[in-house]
């Protein structure tokens, strides 16, 4: 069964249900995607809100764990939720400018691509793909 995704407006979802950050990320004129050591696919820097952690901060964490960001701006887009048979989840979607990168990595990142489009194998395509549009649209590509 497919994934339906819905994107929400910004701030809509109480912050205790909000499972999700993900960051579509530009460095210079092309965007970053990361691969996690255990897949094939890329996806979006993105991951699970710690208990007690605000979601801003969550994207942040992840971003530099994720591809070694140093020095980058971050925007707050939208709430989204991601519908799959009768369960219903819930994320925040962030854009992110990146200034600086550093060549250290979380553990779980195998690689990271700068590329000029959505790559592919993608994981979650269906999810992907909704949100790095909607991150396009954001940055007017």
């Amino acid at each position: 069964m497919a994934a339906i995704t819905e994107l929400l407006p910004a701030g809509s979802v109480n912050e205790r249900k909000l499972k999700y950050v993900v960051i579509g990320a530009r460095y210079g004129d092309r965007w970053l995607f990361v691969r996690h050591r255990e897949r094939f696919t890329w996806e979006m820097p993105a991951g699970h809100i710690e208990m007690g952690e605000p979601p801003g901060e969550a994207a942040e964490r992840e971003l530099r764990e994720e591809t070694g960001a140093v020095e980058f701006t971050l925007f707050h887009l939208c709430d989204y939720s991601v519908t799959s048979g009768k369960r219903t989840e819930y994320g925040r979607l962030y854009a992110a400018d990146i200034e600086m990168l550093e060549d250290h990595l979380a553990f779980e990142t195998e690689e990271v691509r700068l590329t000029d489009s959505l790559p592919a194998p993608l994981t979650y395509q269906e999810v992907q793909t909704v949100l790095f549009n909607r991150v396009a649209d954001y940055f007017q590509l």
